[in-house]
């Protein structure tokens, strides 16, 4: 069953402040699995950011918690093999996901990038 569904959007271009001056929001807001070299292009970076930000936020919506009580770097994307995305729970959040909706649920997440925005989307289905 589906516990919840979030979605939302990020301007690209609101994220290249935060990576020209890496250390602080990337730091602050991004896994350490989900950070990029410093061989990526500055555009890349931006977008690959944007949307996880952006997915990042749709989990939170999906939960219905908004980003309360966990950080965001609990909740991670990563690539897998074939680049699809996906996420990883630990922490708070996963505590949260836990009491939510359950011990086995799944959480599945799609990203997008065009040009200026990025957009993800989160659905939550319960474990029970």
């Amino acid at each position: 069953m589906i516990y919840g569904i979030g979605c939302d959007i990020v301007k690209v271009s609101r994220l290249e402040k935060w990576v020209r001056s890496e250390g602080s929001y990337i730091e602050r807001f991004f896994h350490e699995d989900e950070r990029l070299s410093e061989s990526v292009s500055l555009q890349r970076k931006c977008e690959s950011y944007a949307g996880k930000f952006a997915a990042k936020e749709a989990f939170s919506k999906a939960l219905g918690t908004g980003i309360s009580g966990f950080s965001l770097k609990d909740v991670y994307v990563v690539s897998d093999s074939k680049g699809k995305p996906e996420f990883h729970v630990t922490g708070k959040a996963l505590e949260l996901v836990e009491e939510l909706c359950g011990k086995n649920s799944r959480i599945h997440v799609s990203i997008s990038h065009e040009k200026e925005y990025a957009v993800a989307y989160a659905v939550i289905e319960t474990g029970n």
